[in-house]
């Protein structure tokens, strides 16, 4: 039996009390509850009321406090984890892009114009096909796409369709001739137009230049902005994703207030069923300090306070910011981001937004990138003193072995999604070589140099899986199963560690770690139960498990074995 003091300070918090005793609402039993708390970190049940955690212990102990309508659970072995939380997603659209022409696994530019000429028939006159997260790097030979490939196809319909990781898209001759732009048109900072030997856009437009089309594709209304929650959300809860934290799209993605909007109106209704934290973009910092939001500022559900901005590209697009030049593209060493360049601009709102309290995160893919980030972290601290920041970056792909540990020196949160390891790992050698290579999705190296790693997906960019995600940081085993023993396997982490990365550790990453990330009593009851124990299986294995329910705000949002969820 819970000690009296214990209940009492939980009661408020959970009002489930029949005849002066608290009687559990749900309780999960006979199984491997892994706690994430120090203290306890293995449970073999756990008790919820309402929305909260009030037990975490043995069987017995969860099963005296149930009562007459408490559902009982037989976990008959099945290891629960905290729920999960996606420390980095593109929440809005990964659920529009449900809908949308599906390209990523195509294999071939045949097979990507057979997927566009299929789907434009489905659609009406006029509507814009956008999303599609095509990747050319499955194709031989890998060479980027142009508009003629699908201009006949596509006669109807304007189409700006991005790769897989978001930093360039493909538009077709009808979306240029909308947005006009041609040869004429010059190319912007922090962007490119690739263009054909006699100087006329390809139809491929990267990084800043993606603007150039994407200011005349119509913004999505509040039906559809809510109608792509909900199908995300989904997503989520098929995953075991209970919390989410949304990260601006690029550096003119204005569109996070009309997100806000949505959100709240689900949760009015009733209909929200993941915790969203939305992170506007870093040049929004004076609406936020004007209305005296500070960093953490939530309810419960949505969270605001965080901010977004970009350092530099990506590595798929051979934008990501270098300090020598790519080796299989000498001629560049990627771009510093529209923001970047102009360096004292760029400190000069990272600086407003510190002082006023507010909590930034920076997009750095490559090494130089990075360095140039934790630069203004390590002033920003000099210049305005000491204080839980919770400073980070997103990404940290590529690293000098200088800069490892100033992530733990400056207390900067590695914000990274280990997916993007075993996917980039097919082709990223080639851009960066055998040297540069080790430095790259370092997690052991951080982990070890005592930074604090926050896990996600940087969905729809990679599955929102963090399964897979864990599968990657434990194994390394690359998607196309040359590396069976793990790619830079020095790299790997432990299942503990990837389980933490994507549960404590993101939850520290948005300030909320004393209300989730671990099932301890008074928390809230966000929790995932797995059809196999991944502690106790070979790593390799992971892959193949599955989430059996997840539950979330203590109901059960996804049930595998329900017939509607099959």
């Amino acid at each position: 039996m819970l000690k009296q003091l214990s209940l009492c300070s939980i009661a408020a918090l959970c009002p489930v009390i029949v005849h002066a005793q608290m009687y559990a609402t749900l309780a999960l039993v006979h199984g491997h509850v892994w706690t994430e708390n120090p203290a306890q970190p293995e449970t073999a049940a756990v008790a919820i009321a309402g929305n909260r955690i009030v037990l975490a212990g043995t069987s017995a102990e969860v099963l005296r406090l149930a009562g007459p309508s408490t559902r009982v659970i037989d976990l008959q072995g099945r290891r629960v984890v905290p729920g999960f939380n996606d420390a980095h997603v593109h929440f809005v659209p990964g659920g529009q892009g449900l809908a949308g022409v599906q390209l990523r696994n195509a294999a071939s530019q045949a097979e990507f114009r057979n997927r566009m000429a299929s789907f434009a028939k489905s659609q009406p006159d006029g509507a814009w096909i956008v999303m599609g997260e095509w990747d050319h790097e499955r194709w031989t030979p890998a060479v980027l796409p142009t508009h003629q490939l699908i201009d006949d196809v596509t006669t109807r319909n304007p189409v700006f369709v991005e790769r897989l990781d978001g930093h360039m898209g493909l538009a077709n001759a009808l979306a240029m001739k909308l947005a006009g732009v041609d040869r004429t048109t010059p190319d912007i900072p922090g962007g490119v137009i690739v263009r054909d030997a006699s100087g006329n856009p390809t139809g491929i437009f990267k990084d800043a230049a993606m603007t150039l089309i994407n200011r005349v594709i119509p913004p999505l209304s509040l039906q559809e902005t809510e109608t792509a929650i909900l199908a995300a959300e989904r997503e989520a809860a098929r995953n075991g994703v209970t919390s989410v934290q949304e990260m601006a799209n690029d550096t003119h993605d204005t569109g996070g207030p009309d997100r806000l909007r949505a959100m709240q109106a689900l949760e009015r209704e009733g209909r929200l069923t993941v915790r969203i934290s939305e992170n506007l973009r870093l040049r929004d910092w004076k609406y936020l300090a004007d209305s005296g939001v500070q960093a953490g500022f939530n309810d419960g559900v949505i969270q605001i306070g965080g901010l977004k901005s970009f350092a530099d590209g990506g590595l798929g697009a051979s934008t990501a910011w270098l300090f020598a030049p790519y080796d299989d593209a000498p001629s560049t060493r990627g771009l510093a981001s529209d923001e970047l360049q102009n360096p004292d601009q760029m400190y000069a709102e990272i600086k407003g937004a510190d002082q006023a309290g507010l909590q930034i995160a920076i997009h750095a893919i490559g090494d130089r990138a990075n360095r140039a980030i934790l630069d203004f972290y390590q002033r920003v601290e000099k210049e305005d003193g000491p204080r839980d920041r919770r400073l980070r970056i997103e990404h940290a792909q590529h690293l000098t072995a200088p800069d490892i540990p100033r992530f733990a020196q400056l207390q900067v949160i590695a914000s990274m999604q280990p997916y993007h390891a075993i996917d980039d790992g097919r082709w990223a050698q080639k851009r960066l070589g055998a040297e540069r290579i080790h430095f790259a999705y370092d997690f052991r190296s951080l982990l070890d140099s005592g930074a604090i790693l926050a896990f996600g997906s940087d969905w729809p960019v990679a599955p929102m899986e963090p399964l897979m995600g864990m599968y990657a940081a434990v194994t390394r085993r690359t998607l196309d199963n040359r590396n069976p023993d793990g790619w830079i396997p020095e790299q790997k982490i432990t299942v503990a560690q990837a389980v933490h990365a994507y549960t404590v550790g993101s939850a520290y990453a948005q300030f909320d770690e004393k209300i989730k990330g671990s099932l301890e009593p008074g928390k809230l009851a966000d929790l995932v139960v797995l059809s196999r124990d991944i502690f106790h299986i070979d790593p390799v294995q992971i892959e193949d498990t599955h989430v059996d329910l997840t539950i979330f705000d203590g109901r059960i949002i996804y049930d595998a074995s329900a017939p509607h969820h099959q």
